[in-house]
């Protein structure tokens, strides 16, 4: 149990890559003042802001990771970074923006980031939602007229983008990318019944595993506003605020919606994606398209089928499919 949820874990933070040196110095740095708080966001655009006719709101998943993180010496600079995108391959004409979670640096050189109180306090999915509506209030003031303002969540995002959905009337596309459908509780619980479908545990073990589960559960819903208890690096605050299904909020939505999911989800059991397909049919909703890879994994990426094969990103492919499903819609 333990080393799949540490894969779960592991997966629902974020996932890193090597980016171009200097790419987190073409984000440019915009801030939203609301109730005593405030919003940190970053635009990339290759065109001037005023030039731009659509905007492209990406929204990560959990943890509290700088976007980039940068390690210099005599030598060298390397950076790693939380955003998954081919900067060079985004449209022209989108401005591209990222949201800082609160109190959490949107780029670190040659330390590492320790979460704050400030952190934990404020890690909610109410909170996010609050945070990504803003910043699209203020940022469509600083284009003209923009075509489409789209907004992609992966991860834990895809259930901040669900619930922005139902808040947000300036959206014109969402994409809900490696999400689950039901409560994220649930999801555990089908990854111990996956464990038995593979014989890599029997019916004994499977029981076992639930019984620990859900007495975590019971514990965690007992103090859900706890920031001092922890439960697989994740707060109990965390684990509450976002047990929402996402479904539920999805089903409140108009514009054209794009779920993707990969067969090969560590960290989201496609089973608990597939309710999404079926409730909107089920509800007689039109706006939903939805994709199953074969083969990939929560980040969109390859899994080999033998040890000679080497994995293949295809997160740009998918972004690339999608923007094409954009234009017709």
């Amino acid at each position: 149990m333990n080393k799949i949820l540490f894969g779960i874990l592991f997966f629902l933070c974020q996932w890193s890559f090597s980016q171009n040196i200097t790419s987190y110095e073409h984000f440019k740095h915009h801030s939203v003042i609301k109730k005593n708080d405030t919003i940190n966001y970053y635009v990339y655009s290759r065109e001037k802001i005023s030039n731009t006719t659509g905007i492209l709101l990406f929204i990560h998943g959990s943890g509290a990771f700088p976007m980039f993180t940068v390690t210099k010496d005599s030598k060298t600079t390397s950076v790693v970074s939380t955003v998954p995108f081919d900067l060079e391959k985004l449209p022209k004409d989108y401005a591209f923006v990222v949201v800082a979670k609160k109190c959490v640096p949107f780029v670190t050189t040659n330390k590492e980031y320790q979460p704050s109180k400030c952190f934990y306090e404020n890690e909610s999915l109410n909170y996010r939602v609050w945070q990504y509506n803003n910043v699209l209030h203020d940022f469509i003031k600083k284009i003209e007229t923009p075509k489409n303002i789209i907004a992609i969540g992966h991860s834990e995002g895809s259930d901040v983008v669900a619930k922005l959905g139902t808040v947000n009337k300036n959206l014109t596309h969402i994409g809900f990318w490696s999400g689950s459908g039901n409560s994220q509780y649930n999801d555990f619980a089908l990854m111990i019944r996956k464990e038995v479908s593979e014989k890599k545990i029997d019916e004994k073990t499977a029981a076992m595993k639930l019984d620990t589960l859900y007495e975590k559960l019971k514990d965690i819903e007992a103090h859900p506003n706890d920031i001092n208890k922890f439960w697989m690096d994740n707060t109990y605050k965390r684990w509450h605020e976002f047990s929402e299904p996402a479904v539920e909020n999805l089903l409140r939505i108009n514009i054209p919606i794009f779920a993707a999911i990969g067969t090969q989800d560590q960290a989201v059991p496609i089973e608990s994606s597939l309710i999404i397909k079926s409730e909107f049919i089920r509800k007689h909703k039109k706006n939903l398209t939805y994709r199953i890879y074969p083969d990939y994994d929560h980040g969109f990426e390859t899994v080999p089928s033998n040890p000679n094969e080497e994995p293949q990103d295809m997160w740009m492919s998918v972004f690339s499919e999608f923007m094409n499903w954009v234009e017709k819609k």
